[in-house]
């Protein structure tokens, strides 16, 4: 708590300097807690946990630098890792008004909107996006916006199937785009380090379509070591997503199936693929019901319940997400 407190403290004072100079666009504070029950054939678990305090700060230092910080209150800082609460820490500079380049600490680019979104907003997740040892990590890229919503981006990071500062990266290709006004797209290809010295590549499809009220989201996952004997589709993720909108309720509706083959292991017998094992068949799907009584994102109240095969329990949960918006500008 003293760490926390001294930790909250500087935060704010540094904030509150750096307003005055007119260098912070935007400071807030976002939390998510609820209240869990999990139901299989013989037991029911309940818990009750606060689980997401994070602090934002997006800045403009000049017309060409800008930053973006993001802080977790609820994770502890470790001596041997002290940026682990530390998921933003980014500096941007765009010489040209199409072209950025960044360093610092920021999300590893893999495609997919459930990998994508703010962890405060999923409530149950698929093995794959679900496994990884990091999402955050150290990293340089570059972006170039060739067409109005249409860019390409390039990254390499610290790879996410570690958590520590070796020579293990991932390598990221990127384009962030539409097809059509409602049809957008997350789509990479990713070359990424393992801690056993190989190489695993990913193929990440995310598509997001938007009809009125009617919101949309498809996300392919396509896992592949070069050495398999089948590249595609023996080693993937499928998860579809559906938000309703009604007034201030989303009617929400999601599912998901996972897949890798038994043969994808090498000859001595370890998988390819070290977050979805070899044989997995996989399937997951579930409900959720949001209300922002606001009529805006600064309160949601969420009820939502989701079953899968391999726990063949059900699990519901309901809380509160709450934001409070400090510095806006």
């Amino acid at each position: 708590m003293r760490k926390l407190s001294i930790l909250l403290a500087g935060l704010f004072l540094w904030a509150g300097q750096t307003a005055l100079a007119g260098e912070v666009d935007s400071l807030f504070i976002d939390a998510r807690g609820s209240f869990r029950a999990s139901v299989n054939s013989s037991d029911v678990r309940t818990v009750l946990a606060p689980e997401y305090l994070n602090v934002h700060i997006f800045g403009t230092i000049n017309e060409h630098f800008s930053y973006r910080v993001r802080q977790r209150l609820n994770v502890p800082i470790d001596s041997s890792n002290p940026f682990r609460a530390t998921d933003w820490m980014c500096l941007n500079w765009k010489p040209k008004d199409n072209i950025k380049l960044y360093a610092g600490k920021t999300a590893i680019m893999i495609g997919g909107y459930e990998y994508d979104s703010a962890p405060a907003d999923v409530y149950f997740y698929s093995l794959f996006c679900n496994g990884f040892s990091q999402y955050f990590a150290f990293s340089a890229g570059a972006e170039y916006t060739f067409a109005p919503g249409q860019t390409l981006a390039v990254q390499i990071c610290n790879s996410p199937l570690t958590t520590s500062y070796d020579e293990n990266y991932a390598y990221n290709l990127g384009w962030i785009g539409h097809f059509a006004p409602w049809w957008e797209t997350i789509w990479t290809c990713n070359l990424v380090d393992d801690p056993r010295g190989s190489k695993i590549q990913y193929i990440a499809l995310g598509n997001h379509c938007v009809w009125g009220p009617l919101a949309f989201d498809l996300d392919f996952f396509n896992r592949a070591s070069s050495r398999q004997r089948q590249y595609l589709l023996s080693d993937f993720s499928l998860i579809s997503k559906m938000i309703y909108r009604i007034g201030n309720w989303n009617l929400c509706a999601k599912l998901g199936y996972e897949h890798n083959d038994y043969s994808n292991v090498d000859e001595d017998g370890f998988a390819y693929d070290t977050i979805v094992a070899p044989g997995t068949n996989y399937w997951y799907g579930g409900w959720g019901v949001e209300y922002f009584p606001l009529g805006n994102e600064r309160i949601r109240l969420h009820l939502a319940g989701f079953t899968d095969n391999l726990t063949r329990g059900h699990t519901i949960t309901t809380g509160v997400k709450w934001r409070f918006d400090i510095i806006k500008r």
